[in-house]
Parts: structure tokens; C-alpha cells; sequence
């Protein structure tokens, strides 16, 4: 099949899990029948947001959920249904190092959803554990390589999170790694992923401060004949005004088509949801318009 994705794509994204369990319901550890019910429930508040958000008109052929089986296989299969675009994560929820939450089962749980885009966070610094990379890349590839095999698109969310000397070099300044040292590191995480064999359609990216970063990343996802491998800017839970920076900074970029944003568009709504200070309908209603306005962000620059 052919490598990459080209259209516009806004995915609300909603597949976390013990974070979410954790800090919305104060569950840790498995989940009862009940607690499982309430966090999908709170789940599909999100979903109907984003319905919210195409009858009032986001272009249905951009928009699209992201969403994990263990909470959300309801909204996954009415997604399905309703040829709405979607994503399925599959690795293991809270894991420094990637692996499938299914294990040697994650084709058949792919195949019974059959999702638009199959997605995977992973935690990858080019200069960290020689063994750790070389095991997730190996993961990594197999996966890639079943998915494409089988005419199926891989989302892969790349998350460069520091290391001890990396943060040291610039006096433990959080901010300055983000701008100064993180986008290079991503880049070259980028090409040891390549060059490994991993290969996705769209990379998932953190948000950059600076537009010549944007340019050098999406010119690595689609060096060596990838032309059509995208980029889309996630969120990373930041407040709206860093978001918005972000997404003006990769919009136009060639290979930037969009985002995948999930809590800073439905954190404050749904937490007043499940403290019982917001309405079903209004919280949604809330989801859509913080939806839309990123839409609006991304598309006016």
C-alpha cells in the first residue's frame, strides 16, 4: 500500500486510560463492572461532543476520534457504524517502554474494531537505552509492517521526554529542553526509527515553538521517496494559548495536516461533569465549541 495520508485531519483524542481512571474517578488498580460503566459513560460525553461538533458543522470528512477498547469499545463500534474516521491505540496504558496491551492478540483486537488509523505512544529518546530502543523499535516494525500488509494506517505518537544529562545541560530548565533541545531530538528519533524499519503514515508530534523545527521535522517523516507521510501537532494537556502557538507554528507547513488533541479541549468540562456541576448536554455542547475553536486556530493560522 502506499505510504502517508493527505487530508485534513482533526482528531479529538480521548483513549486515555489510568491517567484517566485515576484522576477523574480516583480509581487505581483494575476497575469494577461499575467504575468501568461510569468512565465510559463519562467517555461517550466526549463522543457526543464531537457529534455536537459535526451537526454544527465540522467537516466530516476531518474530523475524527481517538479512542481505546477498554473504555470506549461502544463509541469504537458507533464510530465504525457511522463511517466516521477513528483511531484505536494499542500499546499498554502508563508504560515507559512500548509494548502491546493485548500482546500476541493485538491483530485480533484490531481486525474486530477495524479502525481508520491504528495508533501508538511511544516513549523514544535517541540518546537513552540502547536495549529499550532496540526492543521497542523491533515492536514497532512488526506491527508496521502487519498493519501495512494489511492496507491499514499507522498513527504513531512520538513523545521525547528527557534525559538526566540532556535536562542538565540546560540547568534543569523544562522550557528550554522543549525548545531548544527536544525538536532536534525528535527529528533524530524520527530518522533511528526509520532507519530501523519502522514506518508510519502520520507522526503524532508534540508541540513545537518554532516554525523552522516544524520544517526540519515533517522534511525527516518524509525524507527518502515519503511524500506523503503526514504530521499532526498534539496538545500534550497545555493551556489553550501554548496550543494555539503550536498550531500556528506547524499549520502550512508541507506535510502538516492538523492535530490530534484531547484534554485541554474536554479537561475542564468533563471534570465538571463527573463533579456533577455541569450538565450531559452542556458539557457536550462545551466539548464542541473548544473543538471547533482549535479547528478555527489550525485553519486561520
Amino acid at each position: 500500500m502506499e505510504l502517508g495520508y493527505e487530508k485534513p485531519l482533526y482528531v479529538l483524542a480521548f483513549d486515555h486510560r489510568g491517567s484517566f481512571q485515576k484522576k477523574f474517578f480516583g480509581v487505581t488498580g483494575a476497575p469494577t463492572a461499575e467504575e468501568t460503566a461510569r468512565i465510559a459513560d463519562a467517555k461517550r460525553v466526549i463522543f457526543e461532543g464531537l457529534l455536537h461538533a459535526l451537526e454544527e458543522g465540522v467537516p466530516r470528512e476531518a474530523a475524527g476520534a481517538l479512542v481505546d477498547e477498554q473504555f470506549g469499545a461502544e463509541i469504537a463500534r458507533t464510530a465504525s457504524s457511522q463511517g466516521l474516521t477513528f483511531a484505536m491505540p494499542v500499546e499498554k496504558s502508563g508504560q515507559d517502554e512500548f509494548d502491546y496491551e493485548y500482546g500476541e492478540d493485538f491483530g485480533a483486537h484490531i481486525e474486530s474494531f477495524n479502525p481508520t488509523f491504528t495508533k501508538v505512544l511511544v516513549r523514544y529518546n535517541p540518546e537513552g537505552d540502547v536495549g529499550m530502543n532496540e526492543r521497542q523499535a523491533a515492536r514497532l516494525k512488526r506491527l508496521g509492517d502487519w498493519l501495512h500488509e494489511r492496507d491499514r494506517k499507522f498513527l504513531f505518537e512520538l513523545l521525547v521526554p528527557a534525559e538526566p544529562h540532556q535536562l542538565e545541560a540546560v540547568g534543569g530548565d523544562a522550557q528550554k529542553y522543549d525548545t531548544d533541545v527536544r525538536p532536534s531530538l525528535m527529528k533524530g528519533a524520527i530518522a533511528s526509527l526509520q532507519a530501523a524499519g519502522v514506518e508510519p503514515d502520520i507522526w503524532k508530534i508534540e508541540g513545537i515553538d518554532r516554525r523552522g523545527d516544524c520544517e526540519a521535522i515533517s522534511e525527516q517523516a518524509r525524507s527518502g521517496g515519503r511524500d506523503k507521510v503526514a504530521c499532526v501537532v498534539l496538545g500534550r494537556g497545555a493551556d489553550d494559548a501554548a496550543v494555539d502557538h503550536w498550531l500556528r507554528q506547524g499549520r502550512g507547513v508541507p506535510g502538516y495536516i492538523g492535530f490530534a488533541i484531547g484534554r485541554t479541549i474536554w479537561w475542564d468540562p468533563l471534570k465538571a461533569f463527573v463533579d456533577g456541576a455541569l450538565g450531559r448536554e452542556e458539557t457536550a455542547k462545551q466539548v464542541a465549541a473548544n473543538y471547533r475553536r482549535f479547528i478555527d486556530v489550525y485553519q486561520k493560522g
